[in-house]
């Protein structure tokens, strides 16, 4: 490889020779997703990296491209594209079947709680502002959806031992979500989207979106974006067919969004090798009902109109989000730092939902609440080289401080005179407050051996406020076999700490007697579940191993076996630990179950066709293939998830200004779980076992799309979702609907336009 100069979180960093620039590269392999890369032109001339360029070293590395979005734009959320990188699943943070048609972004079957958000490196955390039910599901559209698809550079997903390195809620794996930066040129455009599906009772969407940036003056430039964008909700007649009778509100379909987004950033080049950026956003995202609830068959137990509601496109929650951030980036010859201060607060309006028993979940009423969440953030690194004996080395230092405040005096709100009252809870416990502090320090040396080795060692540490100390030591490693074969490995422990709800005991569930398990039936004043301040923060030893095919052809393939060790899961328990004051109720509350183990394969497979390295016609492939994903103490799935997904497509360039895409996903047989949140049988009572214990077969999906360049800065796009119109539908409410939990929509016709300047 040519000697070459890297661009690195700075707007010029040069780095030679040979073996430092490659030593870079394995440093940008695990720490890249923090760094905000530079699209604009310097005085320096700078080679342009990203993780999916250098991130040689980790397996578990995929990008996709602002050049992809336009090719597929999502309907609304990029959970649409995302899902088509290999590793990545959608589902629940449970097998409970809740909240189907709400599923999230879910890494290598470690659920979507473990999954961290980044934008821009600065974590997203307003999903931690909804109530975590009893199964471990929030009512929560999660939070890949706060950046419009027009103004995103790239996405990174990294998967696998790479993540531990960004602390809590990582075990899974992060999403980083680069946006687009300001140029050297005065630049604008707008784009329109719309997506009108062939089936009448599926939703639509129709977006657009604004976008200017360019200098202000030699020093300053800026950019700023707007986003209005809405998808209607299924209609409540879609799965009517599955409705327990005729006068019930049927399984709910996908509820609709409406999202808008405001966005400002200054960025102040003071120097050459010194910038700062000050940005400022403000985000809403409304729902539009179609009929969910957590637990309710019928959706009439609270004696709210839930099929008014959903007829007349109510919106039911609001969430808004308010953020700023100051970033510096310098260069201080062979070192590079980074510090990011940032805030985030979000306002989670919601109508007042049930908090116990059958009612959970459904609304209590008319009135509203909000839950406020505040997280302060506070971190940086700085990167330099040494020489250690003929070895050459970056180093990483890093921290990380971050403090999250929740106020939610509703989700505390439930009573404890059932059984004469509860020891031990809070006298303040209305007020509904809880917060807590992380403090971290990281280092990573990436050293570069002779011409076949790079190896990372990793040690983060991080202390908790109310859980303690946990440290995360990380070891990942590249052989070079020759030019054309990598092998690679690594292994990691990563952790996540209890959120909010789970830690805080004043947080309470209550049953009167059905949700009691069936080894300790109720007394007489039902079952308590509780909050738990003695929790264990969540462990995994994450390993993986694989090998990769990469010669300069444009061929490419690889495969990557993973196998996480997680221990001390936070589940609602079914172990009593005490009663209430007239002993006639039984508390229960959240613990850690001992063990539980995801292993699986990921891989890809890239066909160049024609052209040099494919660039007219290409063929690409991943798949993923789950071996296990189990509770060891309960024997039951941690989530439902496809056995196997398969993703192809051919990328044809037809011309200098036609392209044509074809995709296609295979998804295999979904499994649900057999036992309930108490590991008693599901199908107890009058549920239908025919029913709740139905596998979701395999299926595929197919669509095509062109888009067109009319100039450089012109284009519009067309496509088809779901050629075949291959519709799946969510069979029945929460767990009675086994692995058929969520809607499949069919055949749709979208089209995209982009004027710009």
């Amino acid at each position: 490889m040519p000697c070459q100069k890297v661009q690195i979180m700075s707007p010029a960093v040069v780095l030679s020779p040979r073996p430092l620039a490659l030593a870079v590269a394995a440093l940008l392999a695990g720490s890249a997703l923090t760094a905000q890369a530079e699209t604009d032109a310097t005085d320096i001339d700078t080679v342009h990296v990203t993780a999916s360029q250098i991130a040689r070293q980790a397996l578990g590395t995929s990008t996709i491209t602002a050049e992809d979005i336009a090719k597929r734009p999502p309907a609304n959320d990029i959970a649409e594209l995302l899902r088509t990188m290999p590793g990545v699943n959608l589902t629940g943070n449970s097998a409970s079947g809740q909240y189907g048609n709400n599923r999230q972004i879910d890494l290598r079957g470690m659920g979507p709680e473990n999954t961290l958000i980044l934008v821009d490196g600065k974590r997203i955390g307003a999903r931690d502002a909804v109530r975590m039910g009893r199964s471990g599901e929030r009512n929560t559209r999660g939070d890949t959806n706060w950046v419009p698809a027009e103004m995103i550079e790239r996405i990174e997903v990294l998967r696998g031992p790479a993540a531990a390195r960004y602390g809590s809620g990582a075990s899974g794996g992060v999403v980083n979500i680069i946006t687009k930066r300001p140029t050297g040129d005065l630049t604008g455009a707008v784009d329109l989207y719309g997506l009108v599906p062939e089936h009448s009772a599926e939703g639509g969407s129709e977006r657009v979106g604004l976008q200017l940036s360019g200098p202000m003056t030699d020093t300053l430039s800026f950019r700023l974006y707007g986003n209005l964008n809405k998808t209607d909700a299924d209609s409540l007649d879609l799965n009517r067919q599955y409705a327990t009778n005729p006068n019930a509100v049927p399984p709910a379909g996908r509820e609709g969004v409406k999202n808008r987004d405001v966005n400002a950033l200054l960025r102040w080049d003071i120097t050459a090798d010194q910038v700062v950026e000050f940005e400022a956003g403000t985000s809403r995202q409304g729902n539009i009902y179609a009929g969910d609830r957590a637990v309710s068959t019928t959706g009439t137990s609270t004696g709210v109109d839930l099929a008014a509601l959903a007829d007349g496109e109510a919106e039911t929650n609001r969430m808004y989000r308010n953020t700023g951030a100051i970033t510096h980036r310098g260069r201080w010859g062979d070192v590079t730092s980074r510090v990011t201060a940032a805030v985030e607060a979000v306002n989670n309006s919601r109508i007042n939902e049930g908090l116990a028993g059958g009612p959970e979940g459904s609304f209590n009423g008319t009135d509203w609440s909000t839950s406020r969440l505040r997280n302060y953030q506070l971190d940086g690194e700085v990167s330099f080289p040494t020489s250690l004996g003929s070895a050459e080395n970056i180093w990483t230092l890093g921290f990380e401080y971050l403090d999250s405040r929740l106020t939610d005096p509703y989700s505390m709100s439930q009573s404890s005179s059932s059984g004469g009252g509860i020891p031990g809870l809070s006298a303040d416990r209305a007020r509904g407050k809880a917060d807590a502090q992380t403090t971290a320090v990281f280092v990573e040396d990436n050293i570069y051996l002779g011409e076949r080795w790079i190896v990372t060692p990793g040690l983060r540490f991080d202390h908790h406020s109310q859980f303690g100390n946990n440290t995360s030591p990380s070891l990942n490693a590249q052989f070079r076999i020759n030019s054309d074969w990598v092998v690679k490995g690594g292994i990691a422990r990563a952790f996540k700490a209890p959120n909010l709800y789970q830690s805080n005991p004043d947080y309470l569930y209550y049953t009167r007697g059905n949700g009691c398990p069936n080894a300790l039936p109720s007394l007489g004043a039902g079952c308590y579940m509780r909050g738990n301040a003695d929790l264990k923060a969540e462990t995994s030893l994450n390993k993986e191993l694989g090998i990769e095919w990469a010669p300069q052809s444009g061929w490419q393939a690889s495969l990557t076996y993973f196998h996480n060790d997680y221990k001390d899961k936070i589940q609602a328990g079914y172990t009593q630990v005490g009663l209430t004051a007239d002993s006639k109720g039984r508390i229960f509350r959240w613990e850690n179950a001992p063990k539980a183990i995801v292993q699986g394969l990921e891989g890809n497979l890239v066909i160049p066709l024609l052209g040099e390295q494919g660039n007219r016609l290409k063929w690409s492939n991943n798949f993923t293939y789950m071996v296990e994903n189990e509770n060891k103490s309960t024997g039951q799935p941690l989530s439902v998830i496809p056995k196997y997904t398969v993703n192809t497509m051919l990328d044809w360039q037809a011309t200098d200004k036609l392209s044509v895409l074809l995709t296609g996903t295979f998804y295999g047989k979904q499994e649900p779980a057999t036992a309930n949140i108490n590991n008693d049988p599901r199908c107890t009572g009058s549920c239908d076992p025919s029913i709740a214990l139905q596998d979701r077969g395999a299926y595929n999906i197919w669509g095509v799309s062109a888009r067109y360049r009319v100039t450089g800065t012109v284009s519009f796009g067309f496509g088809v979702n779901n050629l075949a119109d291959k519709r799946l539908f969510r069979e029945a409410n929460s767990s009675d609907a086994g692995a058929a939990t969520y809607n499949e929509p069919g055949r749709a016709y979208w089209a995209s336009l982009r004027f710009g300047f």
